[in-house]
């Protein structure tokens, strides 16, 4: 049986260790215990929700400057995989354009999480999906705003 809950074993080395053997990298394993992406933006411009099939939920939000991704944070309630996917992709698209955030692949988040165990690779795509919502959401902003994305652009 696989446990990797977010359980608060913090300070007795526990947690990291168990997350290394069921095969986290060791950036993944600090996303996941340290969370520096969480939180909340409160004046955000943007906010994407999405719950998997494993009901594991996670909002972004994004603060723009024109078409910008000039902050963003994620509210996350999960297991260590949807936890670090959520941390590694708000440092994936901070300072990137929406084009440059749209075109965010799983491999990027490999690159960055790898190791990552393959049966959580689906937390990954939760986190893309969740990218794709709120770019979609910016993009019908600027539309019905009489702009066009290119308009925004710094």
């Amino acid at each position: 049986m696989e446990y990797d809950m977010v359980i608060d074993f913090k300070g007795t080395g526990r947690f990291r260790e168990r997350l290394s053997q069921l095969g986290y990298s060791d950036i993944a394993i600090s996303y996941c215990m340290d969370r520096p992406n969480l939180g909340t933006i409160s004046d955000a411009d943007i906010i994407a929700d999405n719950t998997g099939s494993c009901d594991d939920t996670m909002t972004l939000y994004l603060k723009m400057d024109q078409d910008l991704i000039s902050d963003a944070k994620v509210d996350i309630t999960g297991c260590a995989g949807t936890i670090s996917s959520a941390m590694a992709l708000v440092d994936l698209v901070r300072g990137k354009t929406i084009d440059q955030a749209d075109a965010i692949e799983p491999s990027d988040f490999m690159e960055r999480l790898e190791p990552f165990p393959e049966e959580k690779t689906k937390c990954i795509y939760k986190a893309i999906k969740t990218l794709k919502k709120a770019v979609k959401i910016y993009r019908e902003k600027s539309e019905d705003s009489g702009q066009r994305s290119e308009d925004l652009r710094l």
